[in-house]
């Protein structure tokens, strides 16, 4: 069993922890389920300070746990990067990197990170449990009403407006990087590959860094990029929540890049005639190839979306798009 005030594993026999010497609760009978080594891991690198209550998941770059504070009682999830990533030069610069990019942005629609360690070769990022889920979950489920698509756009492009205003890129845009909280408000996540405009490449290669169904097209042809490069990507997030699939795709990364650089998209009006023309129009300019024809700002985007919610029975939805654009400034009353 897991020691419940240090997190160590102890034979189902024992009757005192054998790293803190705390009575350990009783049994009625041992079990042979060899523990889960990771959690075991874990809990030994973040010792005393949270209690690791399951494995959540995980993608090509880490897992995700579900965690308590122990003091705070506040539940969290943390994200370890996987071991064989950790040796690799790149990848470890990538993860720190989103924890020094997420601390420096402060906004009620980003996910902070609260907390990152390296300890014995394991490397970890804590942020808040969204309760809510992703956007690609809702997505998964089918095409999402407009007015719920351009609100939760008009949230997200809010949030990187002001990463964008703060040198910061995102550069990985997508449904599985919109978080939700219980509340529904829509938050971005993961900024892992983000870029500063002061710097270069994260890869010395120059090879595209992200998610080829997701980028730009100066992205994929491994250019600089600036805050436009989201707004495009944000354009795909809109599109696939208006029709249930990314624009571009293909049989391996390099066709769907191809596509991004040389192909228009269709229109998800084409799609569905039912997307109303004004939500199309807005999709088709974030998609425009050369950065210069699409919105010049993230803000600009929600300003947009905000104003054609305000033709629609939006209600809360509304709500939320227009808080998020504005009471951050501290100017405005929220409705």
């Amino acid at each position: 069993m897991f020691c419940p005030d240090c997190g160590t594993w102890n034979r189902g026999s024992a009757a005192t922890c054998a790293r803190c010497n705390s009575k350990l609760p009783e049994v009625a009978e041992s079990s042979a389920e060899k523990p889960d080594e990771e959690i075991s891991q874990l809990r030994h690198v973040t010792g005393s300070r949270y209690r690791i209550l399951k494995r959540l998941g995980g993608g090509g770059m880490a897992t995700v746990f579900l965690a308590e504070h122990s003091l705070l009682g506040r539940t969290l999830v943390i994200k370890v990067l996987h071991g064989h990533l950790a040796k690799d030069p790149e990848m470890l610069e990538r993860f720190r990197r989103e924890a020094r990019a997420a601390s420096q942005l402060v906004h009620p629609n980003i996910v902070p990170i609260v907390d990152s360690g390296e300890t014995d070769g394991v490397l970890y990022t804590v942020m808040p449990y969204m309760a809510g889920g992703s956007f690609a979950d809702r997505v998964a489920r089918g095409p999402q009403p407009p007015v719920e698509v351009a609100t939760v756009v008009a949230q997200a492009a809010t949030a990187l407006d002001y990463a964008h205003r703060r040198g910061i890129v995102h550069r990985d845009v997508k449904p599985d990087n919109v978080l939700f909280d219980e509340d529904g408000h829509a938050l971005v996540t993961d900024f892992g590959i983000a870029e500063a405009r002061s710097q270069g490449r994260l890869t010395a290669s120059g090879r595209a860094m992200g998610t080829p169904h997701y980028m730009s097209p100066e992205q994929a042809m491994g250019k600089l990029v600036d805050g436009r490069a989201d707004v495009y990507s944000l354009g795909i997030v809109m599109y696939e929540g208006l029709v249930g699939f990314p624009p571009f795709d293909g049989p391996d990364a390099f066709a769907v890049g191809y596509k991004q650089v040389h192909e228009p998209a269709v229109s998800p009006q084409a799609v569905n005639a039912q997307i109303p023309t004004p939500v199309a129009d807005i999709v088709m300019r974030c998609l425009a190839k050369p950065p210069a024809d699409r919105y010049a700002r993230a803000n600009d985007l929600a300003d947009t979306l905000i104003a054609w919610l305000g033709t629609q029975p939006a209600g809360d939805a509304m709500r939320a798009a227009w808080n998020a654009r504005h009471i951050v400034s501290g100017v405005a009353t929220p409705r």
